[in-house]
């Protein structure tokens, strides 16, 4: 099995270059991919540039150029829910965009029947089976994310929790999980909380940012050793 590992930032790509084994490097539409094993899982990881579009973007060339079996987003985001503190790790359930008119998706294409992408459920089973193993420090949530083309700090955060009742939210995810839907390719996503309302803003972001990373890969090496040891 060949994972694709899409990150947003290279921040957050960093942590998991070092364990790539026998990395080849290649480029195409100005991304770099690195394609080697982690735990004996087959990889193509690379960093695709923040918000969606670039985020589909990517994906679709990965998907094209790399022919991976199924793509994780790992990364950051932002906490929504009141019991999420920074540096939890929430795994999707499903994702939506919260910033598209809800019929282009159920009415024209892709035609979804609901406003929601759906995480595999094979790798959600795998990410719970992993779960049981993990150093109580790393908690974990399943649930919903949403996605939109602009940082959440404090305006916007009711509208959203009102009407989607998300765990997190960022600009990425709903653009990668749009491009595995129409492609056919299981999806999932890993993010580590950077800020919630409680400490919310770019500021908090930005200081969180590489502790979440950390606990993004940690929590992705293990999950990756349960695809090995459960799919390959």
């Amino acid at each position: 099995m060949k994972i694709g590992i899409v990150c947003a930032i290279n921040r957050e790509l960093e942590p998991f270059l070092p364990h790539i084994q026998n990395c080849k490097i290649s480029q195409k539409a100005m991304l770099i991919f690195y394609e080697g094993t982690i735990n004996g899982v087959y990889v193509v990881a690379l960093f695709s540039g923040a918000s969606k579009t670039n985020a589909a973007i990517a994906t679709q060339v990965l998907i094209d150029t790399h022919n991976v079996d199924a793509v994780i987003h790992a990364g950051t985001a932002g906490g929504m829910k009141k019991e999420l503190n920074i540096l939890d790790t929430v795994i999707s359930t499903e994702v939506t965009h919260h910033d598209v008119y809800e019929v282009i998706l159920t009415e024209s294409h892709p035609k979804m029947p609901s406003i929601y992408f759906q995480a595999d459920e094979t790798l959600i089973n795998l990410s719970k089976k992993m779960t049981e193993r993990l150093n109580p420090q790393h908690k974990i949530h399943f649930g919903r994310m949403v996605s939109g083309e602009k940082f959440i700090d404090e305006e916007g955060r009711a509208q959203i929790n009102s009407k989607y009742e998300p765990l997190t939210v960022d600009m990425e995810t709903a653009g990668v999980a749009h491009a595995c839907y129409v492609n056919n390719i299981p999806f999932l996503a890993v993010r580590t909380v950077t800020d919630t309302a409680a400490n919310s803003g770019t500021e908090n972001f930005d200081k969180n940012c590489a502790a979440a990373a950390l606990i993004t890969k940690d929590v992705m090496l293990e999950l990756l050793k349960e695809i090995e040891s459960g799919i390959c």
